[in-house]
């Protein structure tokens, strides 16, 4: 609520203060309204505007407004400079004397605190000073073009060119102005590249020579391709890591040096590439590991004469006390004695070691005697428990509801990098009745205790371990119960998990299967309500209160996620996410020969098969704009025992702030199924729409608009079916012929505040085209209007959330 508020107060002020953005500008002054090139014809355009210097302000247009300059100038009617620095002189006059005071009396804690206090005010007033108050720093000031920033971006603009191969590019600006209002163009006159002719490689030292010569098929430089700046330091990135690769533990780039040759006349290249010798030797040498040790340092002096040592695969471990396996150690250490050193190896090493979260550190340092290496790994162990607790607020349907997580690891239970998990979770979240009570808190509780194992514990290979080893191996073994207090009923549920995960060297592939995922699950306790709601589906055909019933509910899945450019990081160039999940439910009962559900039974039986992908990409513009889209599609069968029905938690909903948000979370389809009308002739969705078929796609533009604060424009489509028809539900079965028409359509725009460690979200989505409408009545987007911005009630929906949608 407090963001909602500051929202508002910053809307109100943005009225208050609601001026043009050339407002009492000086005479002789002009803001900056565009920045804009012309003549690029090969260079892209989007490659030029990050070298612009001067960026106009953020505004909407045709008002000529900016919100971010007016809270800028709201803010300087409250800034004083010579009163901020007064009292910065005055604070730093009292920080003195307390430091004096504290050079006699070091271990007064009072004086301790105060300085603490005066220093944290003094960093506050200095960055006061540089940058204004806090509305001042959310906001911006009005750009004001400035000639030498203009001439310096020319300049950029050039080097750029230059360093692309452009050398006979020639670039000049030209300034428009109109009233107080400034409009840059750069004019850019490409001419012809120039082309890489050959490439030369020249070095004193054979084995070097071979090396470079068998990975010349990797190289970044190319004959025929457009001389590029970038190319050379990407190489010479490549022969400094392919040399470390391969024994060349003393070589660094340094000793790479590049000879341009321009040949004006023919617009070529000749690039010539110069190892040079060490000035410490004859020639770069071959190191070779000659031995490792592997030391785990004790916590305290205490310990220092409680020393184990061993020997595992011709490493010397040095432990204090006999409470570590040498085994899984040397599984995650990838180079071995009498091998040549190989950085990319001791990095991994370095890596996987972290994985196995025992340490607080881990440094592997060489030593070298000629050309030999003794490798030191030296680590410290992390605490032997952690408690962790958390405390915060769960946001689903519109209304967050507070939650208290605690977690406590018991690290090497079994001395073997075990960790041994217990884990509570307690909290209420906002979910809508489907028996007719409005948004209510649902209590929730959860614990688990699980242990995780290092390794994979099938197969039971002896080289498992050391084969195995570097994928990062877990087995995670989990007991859990969950338990759930809603008004219409309670459910609980046992369950147990036997799970593997690894991940691919580089971590661009995650892998987890779940050989067995069995959970035992009781409603006993059913409101007379809710049960007539089930009863009146089940007379329609509709057998979900099957899904109430006892049961023991048994699947093997399996799950990737491949992740493509880091996406999650935003901060890279471009990124995209694909995650597949396959599920097998209930196979064991294939083999045993258990009754069908009908209407005599009383402990429910589910077997079914899954699968969903999720496909997300992230497309950034430039440093203040995004696009990403997001692409879901999943299928989920039931078959056999199960008489048509799915376990209720296997089932796909749509429509919620992940999903179509233009509808309330799990309200949305299936297909072109409507919902019953309420008092007011509107549709009710009271009631969650289960489907076994989803296919989602939402598009989101991104926008930094000032500080902390994003904005967001966004278009979400899709809807949910079942496989088939469904007498209680008509119109949900999904069918070639028609499914496309039944493509729920919402849009809106969205209002984001970014802390870096913290997204906060806020979306206003409204319904574009309902199909759960008659043919023909669909596009529903026309109902907005002056006297009904929001439309017809229930066509807008509000979302908030945490962190992005996808």
């Amino acid at each position: 609520m407090k963001f909602i508020k500051y929202i508002l107060f910053i809307s109100v002020l943005g009225g208050m203060v609601a001026c043009s953005i050339t407002k009492n500008i000086p005479d002789g002054e002009y803001v900056l309204f565009e920045n804009e090139t012309k003549g690029l014809d090969q260079v892209n355009n989007e490659d030029i505007v990050p070298l612009f210097i001067q960026e106009p302000n953020t505004r909407i247009p045709l008002l000529n407004y900016s919100l971010g300059v007016n809270i800028y100038r709201f803010g300087q009617k409250f800034y004083d400079s010579s009163k901020v620095a007064n009292k910065l002189s005055l604070t730093k006059e009292k920080l003195d004397s307390i430091g004096t005071l504290r050079g006699e009396n070091p271990d007064n804690r009072k004086l301790q605190k105060k300085q603490d206090k005066l220093e944290t005010k003094v960093k506050s007033l200095e960055k006061k000073i540089e940058f204004g108050n806090f509305l001042m720093r959310t906001g911006n000031p009005a750009t004001i073009l400035d000639s030498t920033d203009t001439k310096n971006t020319v300049t950029e603009i050039r080097n750029y060119l230059y360093n692309r191969g452009y050398m006979d590019a020639s670039v000049d600006f030209e300034v428009a102005t109109k009233k107080k209002k400034a409009f840059v163009t750069y004019l850019i006159k490409e001419n012809k590249p120039y082309i890489v002719d050959s490439i030369y490689v020249r070095s004193d030292n054979e084995e070097i020579l071979d090396l470079l010569k068998r990975t010349a098929s990797e190289s970044e430089l190319k004959k025929n391709q457009n001389y590029d700046q970038d190319n050379i330091v990407a190489e010479r990135n490549r022969v400094e890591e392919l040399l470390k690769n391969n024994g060349f533990y003393m070589f660094s780039k340094s000793f790479i040096e590049y000879n341009v040759f321009q040949d004006t006349s023919k617009k070529s290249m000749v690039i010539e590439e110069v190892i040079r010798k060490p000035t410490f030797t004859e020639k770069h040498e071959v190191y070779t590991i000659d031995s490792i040790y592997f030391r785990v340092n004790p916590p305290s002096n205490d310990f220092i004469d409680q020393k184990i040592q061993g020997d595992f695969r011709n490493i010397d471990f040095s432990f204090y006390r006999d409470r570590y396996s040498q085994k899984i150690f040397a599984s995650r250490v990838f180079f071995n004695t009498g091998n040549k050193y190989n950085r990319t190896e001791v990095l991994e090493s370095q890596r996987q070691l972290n994985n196995l979260d025992l340490f607080r550190f881990v440094n592997i340092s060489f030593d070298t005697v000629g050309t030999s290496l003794t490798a030191k790994i030296l680590t410290q162990p992390n605490q032997k428990y952690q408690l962790t607790n958390q405390l915060g607020l769960s946001i689903t349907e519109q209304l967050p509801g507070p939650f208290f997580s605690a977690s406590l690891r018991n690290r090497n239970f079994f001395r073997a990098g075990e960790i041994l998990e217990f884990n509570f979770r307690a909290g209420l979240e906002g979910v809508a009745s489907a028996t007719d009570q409005g948004v209510y808190q649902s209590r929730e509780l959860g614990t688990s205790a699980s242990i995780i194992f290092p390794r994979f514990l099938i197969p039971f290979s002896p080289r498992s371990l050391e084969k195995y080893g570097r994928y990062n191996p877990n087995t995670r073994t989990l007991v859990g119960y969950n338990y759930t207090n809603r008004p219409e009923y309670t459910r609980a549920g046992i369950n147990g998990l036997l799970s593997y995960t690894w991940a691919t060297r580089s971590n661009r592939q995650q892998f987890t299967f779940n050989l067995l995922d069995i959970n035992y699950i009781r409603t006993p306790k059913i409101t007379e309500e809710f049960y007539q709601v089930l009863s009146d589906l089940a007379d329609q055909g509709n057998n979900l209160i099957w899904s109430f019933l006892p049961s023991i509910v048994s699947s093997v899945s399996g799950q990737t996620i491949i992740n493509f450019n880091k996406y999650g990081n935003f901060e890279t160039n471009r990124a995209s996410l694909l995650k597949l999940f396959a599920e097998s439910g209930g196979t064991s009962l294939n083999f045993l020969n258990e009754p069908s559900n009908d209407e005599t039974t009383d402990f429910a039986r589910f077997q079914w098969l899954k699968f969903q992908a999720d496909f997300r990409r992230y497309f950034p513009i430039d440093k203040k704009q995004t696009l990403a889209y997001r692409l879901n599609f999943g299928i989920a069968q039931p078959y056999g025992l199960s008489s048509g029905i799915l376990p209720y938690e296997k089932y796909f909903f749509a429509g919620g702030g992940t999903s179509i948000r233009a509808w309330q979370a799990r309200r949305l389809g299936p297909g072109s199924n409507t919902p019953p009308l309420n008092e007011e002739g509107y549709f009710d969705y009271r009631f969650e729409q289960p489907a076994e078929m989803i296919i989602e796609s939402m598009l989101e533009y991104r926008r930094n608009l000032i500080g902390y604060f994003d904005m967001a424009l966004f278009i979400d489509a899709g809807n949910s079916w079942n496989i088939g028809v469904e007498a209680s539900r008509p119109g949900s079965d999904f069918r070639y012929d028609r499914f496309y028409k039944e493509i729920a359509v919402g849009t809106g725009i969205g209002l984001r505040m970014d802390f870096d460690f913290l997204i906060i979200r806020l979306d206003m989505a409204t319904k574009a085209i309902d199909p759960a409408r008659p043919e023909g009545e669909r596009w529903i987007l026309n109902k907005l209007s002056f006297k009904r911005p929001l439309g017809e009630k229930g066509q807008t929906v509000f979302n908030f959330g945490i962190g992005y949608p996808f």
